[in-house]
């Protein structure tokens, strides 16, 4: 089975091509075989080209544990980079199916080379039953959560998945390892979360460090980036407009007029392979 791996600031996945190979029975199964860091090829996520009847291609991504993911901000840049590239779109703005609906990346080129992809994230929420996020007001921004052995105040947003947003003076000093997963799973998420830890540097830029649902301490997440800009101008801390650094790289977001969400950033290819062992394939 052949395989291509990009990665976006350091958020890596393997794209198998659903249209030209013949796909594993268990793709679960085989995203966890194959994202393992040690006897796989090792990513942050599984995503399969297919073909969709709603949009121009469709995006399904398997986290690394094996859960389906409903989208990835760094992945659909990936994506969209390789069904270019490879063919299966002709134009710079196409439209992707997705779980979390229908999502539109604009390829930038410079000299007939892709440097960037822009895409429209859609319109994000604070609604408790949106997210979900249990509770009793309609929204959570700056909420207290008990966590452990300590209480965030956390702010929860859904961009195509959920996200919980902590506000902190230095994110190098926060225990992502501990809190990171206390928080994913939280009785207050349902269908758990991802983490992100943010320290607002000025009122166009931030920093923050992530712990994402189903795979971990990653170095970047699109659609998390998406959700701190949403976080930290509710909480009157940004404009609508900021430079997010994330441990691999910086992504621009932008919170435009029309409600919707904005995100820019590059997209880059690492290898092409054959999987030869068939065991790792279910």
């Amino acid at each position: 089975m052949k395989f291509t791996k990009y990665h976006g600031i350091g958020n890596d996945f393997i794209i198998i091509d659903g249209i030209r190979e013949k796909l594993p029975d268990n793709l679960n199964e085989t995203a966890k075989n194959l994202c393992h860091r040690n006897y796989g090829i090792g990513a942050d996520g599984l995503m399969v080209v297919l073909p969709s009847d709603k949009a121009d291609i469709r995006m399904r991504i398997i986290n690394s544990d094996g859960s389906e993911a409903e989208m990835c901000g760094n992945g659909i840049r990936c994506f969209a980079r390789y069904v270019y590239e490879y063919g299966h779109v002709q134009q710079l703005q196409f439209t992707v199916e997705t779980l979390a609906g229908i999502m539109v990346p604009v390829l930038v080129t410079e000299a007939g080379q892709v440097k960037g992809i822009t895409v429209d994230m859609g319109v994000p929420s604070l609604n408790r039953i949106d997210i979900p996020m249990l509770g009793d007001t309609k929204q959570a921004i700056n909420e207290k959560l008990q966590v452990l052995d300590t209480s965030f105040n956390v702010t929860s947003v859904l961009l195509g998945v959920p996200h919980c947003i902590v506000f902190v003076d230095d994110v190098e000093k926060v225990d992502l390892q501990k809190y990171g997963p206390a928080l994913e799973s939280h009785p207050a998420y349902p269908r758990k979360t991802n983490v992100h830890f943010v320290e607002v540097i000025n009122d166009h830029e931030m920093k923050m460090r992530i712990w994402e649902r189903g795979a971990g301490i990653t170095l970047a997440c699109g659609t998390g980036a998406c959700g701190t800009l949403v976080a930290a101008h509710v909480n009157k801390k940004t404009g609508k407009i900021a430079k997010i650094e994330l441990p691999g790289g910086v992504l621009n977001i932008e919170w435009a007029d029309n409600n919707h969400i904005y995100m820019t950033g590059p997209a880059e290819l690492v290898f092409s392979g054959e999987v030869l062992d068939s065991s790792l394939i279910k």
